[in-house]
């Protein structure tokens, strides 16, 4: 297993501010080509930032339903390749079986989150209900998520070109953190953390850093969450997505304002009882 290499790079600049031209340095996120491999065949490439590679693998195959417990991967091995890195996992044999039965090629940049899937019912796919997550969350709670979080995102405070996710719990406060350059990368690393931690998706409320699509509600949704925030707005894809799947969605949360856009009773204090 080859050693996770620095998250940051130093480049020389030019810092132009109020017509004054000043040179110096600013620390950058790291980007590398990242191989996600499930028994020797390699099924996504993502650009991500080369740290928690080991909750990245874990992660995604949680989010993409290829497994349903960290303990149906075998091993986990993180190998340095040419400009990059390939976890390779292998899975229980009758997971592998399974796998190879469904899977799909997906190769693109960090924006990229339903790259390469090959059918419209696979990219619209059957989330379970989780309708029967009891977490409650008052508004100040909301608040509090969203301020810890960005406490939290030191990489971003080192380079200020990062996402992350995080998980939040009442009365305990931020649990979890992780960052990189692709939204969802951070996102899968979250998962992957959380599971490895023991941590219950249905017992607090993933925050993100970035816009709602559909597929950031399918990976909090397969994750056990009853609550997703995020500082921007989601699509109207991921608002009936949310709805369907029984998913409190709460997003352009942004200092003391937030909109709460699906199962508004999750949010059981300061909020006005005509929208609860």
């Amino acid at each position: 297993m080859a050693g996770e290499p620095s998250s940051t790079a130093v480049a020389a600049r030019i810092a132009v501010r109020a017509g004054v031209s000043t040179p110096g340095h600013r620390a950058l996120p790291e980007e590398v080509p990242v191989a996600l491999s499930f028994g020797g065949t390699t099924q996504a490439v993502m650009m991500a930032t080369p740290a928690d590679l080991h909750d990245f693998g874990v992660g995604f195959a949680l989010s993409e339903a290829i497994i349903r417990s960290p303990s149906d991967i075998v091993s986990l091995e993180i190998i340095e390749v040419d400009q990059g890195f390939d976890v390779q996992m292998q899975l229980a044999d009758h997971i592998q079986s399974a796998f190879a039965a469904r899977r799909r090629k997906m190769a693109g940049p960090v924006g990229c989150g339903l790259c390469g899937i090959e059918s419209i019912e696979e990219a619209l796919r059957a989330l379970p209900d989780r309708e029967d997550v009891t977490i409650e969350f008052s508004a100040e709670d909301v608040r509090e998520a969203v301020r810890s979080l960005s406490m939290h995102q030191k990489l971003r405070a080192e380079t200020g070109a990062v996402h992350a996710a995080g998980f939040y719990q009442p009365g305990e406060g931020i649990a979890c953190v992780r960052e990189d350059v692709g939204r969802h990368n951070a996102l899968d690393k979250l998962i992957g953390a959380m599971a490895g931690s023991g941590l219950r998706a249905a017992e607090g409320a993933i925050i993100i850093t970035s816009r709602v699509s559909v597929d950031m509600v399918q990976k909090a949704v397969i994750a056990g969450a009853g609550l997703l925030i995020a500082v921007s707005a989601p699509t109207a894809l991921a608002v009936r997505t949310a709805e369907a799947a029984g998913l409190t969605l709460v997003g352009i949360a942004r200092g003391a304002d937030f909109e709460i856009f699906t199962r508004t009773s999750r949010i059981t204090q300061g909020v006005a009882s005509d929208v609860a």
